[in-house]
Parts: structure tokens; C-alpha cells; sequence
């Protein structure tokens, strides 16, 4: 017997449609579904585009190193304003005048190099922030505080940083972990828990206060903001059982679609500063 359609309502643009069968997470029609897709393609596009500018950032700065060891070709003094962490590449000189060799050392970076405004002095005392896109124009006012946005990052791509961080013994009074956004999209949800823990325990050993700052609330359709506020409730009960502070930014965020652009995902000016008091304030009231 031939199934019957029925009339269903589209959960996010509330529309009627005839469907033969509806799933338990509900109905979405087919153009909501195509300007999901498209959405995400373009905030992909994004980030490969930011991640372009900083290349290109990158490869300007080793252009003026080279310049400037044009200029003193008969010196070995090393260039100041070192590029990005990685491995270091000794460039040589050959002079028709002299013997002697200058030697200019030159990082490399890559996509997710770590921390290039890193103080090298008093590491220990500074605090960083680091997470997606999400806290790309965070500004936080408190002393030595270093913000550091790798944009697409998922929580191994934080685990990456933190572990070059760890092989040269780095050490932070505070560590901020903003990550989470696009890992839900994988829709593997335990699986991007076990990477959270992974990240949180690795910060520990680099600092003696974690502290997590939880996503924002997003209006992408109800099945990104019902992974979200799953995820958002998860981290308030597994960070208070370990340890770690958590920053419940979904509070302030519920209910005010103006803190966020028009992708519905990433915070606006009015977002971003709040989103930066909340961490500020997290910061200075943390125990150390």
C-alpha cells in the first residue's frame, strides 16, 4: 500500500511542505537545507581566506629580513621581530669582499603557528586566550594577556598549539580554552568530548588555572543550536567535576540574536565586547 504524505512545517523557516516521513529531529525543506550548505561553504571560504592574508602577512615580514641583511652584509648580529615559532633556517651570504658569512636565522610558520606575540621574559606570569574564530576581536584590558585566534580550529587543532607550547616548557597563570563551534558539526559528539578533555588536561599541565569559555548561543537552525546547548550543558557539569572554571557565555548571549553578525554564528561588536568582559571577568576572579 502506497504511503500517504503529510503536512509538515519546516523547523527553521516555518513553512508547509508534504513529506512521506519525518524524523525524530523534525522537518527541514530543501532550501533551508541548501542555505545551511551554502552558509557553511562560505564561512569555510572565509577561513581559508584569512588564513591566505596571514601567509601573506608572513611571507612580507621574511622579505624585509632579507632586505635588511642586504644592508648589514658584513654583520652576524641576528634580526629582532622574529617571525611566528618553528624551525629555524639559517640563511648565508657569500661577500666578494671578505671572508666573512652573515647569517640571518628566519621562522617559518604555518596555519596554526602558536603565539608569535608571546613575552619571552616572565612567560609564567602572562595568561592566554586561545580558540576559533569565535574570539577572533577579543579585547581584554587585564595585564599580559595574550588572545590568540586560529580560525576553523577544532579542539585537536588547539591540542596542536598547546603541545609546541609544552615542548619548550611554557608556562602560563591562566589559560582560557574557547573551542567547540566546528566541532559539532562533525554531529560526533562524544567524540569531539574526548578531544575537549584532551585539550583541558594538556592545559593543566601547562598552567595551574583552566579556565573553558563556553559557545555561543548560534541561530543557524535548530540542530547546530540544539548541539551547541548540549554541548553547553555538558561543559558546565564536566568542568566543575575537574577542576576548571567555565565561562556560561549561552546566558548571555539566549535570546539576543543583535550579539551576533548576520551568519548567526559569530559574535558582532556588541558580541565581541561582551563576550571579552565576560572573559576579563573570568580572568580576574579566577583562582590561582
Amino acid at each position: 500500500m502506497a504511503s500517504i504524505p503529510i503536512v509538515v512545517t519546516c523547523t527553521s523557516c516555518h513553512m508547509f511542505s508534504l513529506a512521506f516521513s519525518v524524523s525524530g529531529e523534525g522537518f527541514t525543506c530543501d532550501k533551508c537545507r541548501e542555505v545551511v550548505r551554502l552558509t557553511e561553504k562560505i564561512l569555510e571560504l572565509e577561513s581559508r581566506i584569512q588564513s591566505l592574508l596571514e601567509d601573506s602577512k608572513s611571507v612580507r615580514t621574511v622579505e624585509n629580513i632579507l632586505d635588511a641583511s642586504n644592508v648589514s652584509a658584513h654583520s652576524s648580529v641576528p634580526v629582532e621581530n622574529p617571525l611566528q615559532l618553528g624551525n629555524f633556517v639559517t640563511v648565508r651570504r657569500h661577500s666578494r669582499r671578505t671572508k666573512h658569512h652573515s647569517t640571518v636565522p628566519i621562522k617559518v610558520s604555518n596555519r596554526f603557528a602558536p603565539l608569535s606575540d608571546a613575552p619571552t621574559e616572565k612567560p609564567v606570569e602572562s595568561a592566554l586566550v586561545i580558540g576559533d574564530s569565535i574570539v577572533r576581536n577579543v579585547n581584554i584590558e587585564t595585564p599580559a594577556t595574550i588572545v590568540k585566534c586560529l580560525p576553523g580550529a577544532r579542539a585537536p587543532d588547539i591540542k596542536s598549539n598547546l603541545n609546541v607550547l609544552a615542548k619548550t616548557n611554557r608556562k602560563f597563570s591562566k589559560i582560557v580554552i574557547h573551542v567547540g563551534t566546528n566541532d559539532v558539526r562533525l554531529r560526533q559528539s562524544e567524540i569531539t568530548k574526548d578531544n575537549i578533555k584532551e585539550v583541558c588536561e594538556l592545559a593543566k599541565t601547562m598552567s595551574d588555572t583552566v579556565i573553558f569559555s563556553g559557545p555561543l548561543t548560534a541561530y543557524r537552525g535548530d540542530e547546530i543550536y540544539s548541539r551547541l546547548s548540549s554541548l553547553n550543558g555538558w561543559l558546565s557539569e564536566w568542568c566543575l567535576q575537574n577542576n576548571i572554571d567555565f565561562i556560561n557565555n549561552w546566558k548571555s548571549f539566549e535570546g539576543r540574536p543583535d550579539l551576533l553578525k548576520r551568519d548567526g554564528l559569530h559574535p558582532s561588536w556588541d558580541g565581541v565586547s561582551l563576550l571579552s568582559r565576560n572573559l576579563a571577568h573570568s580572568l580576574n576572579n579566577a583562582k590561582v
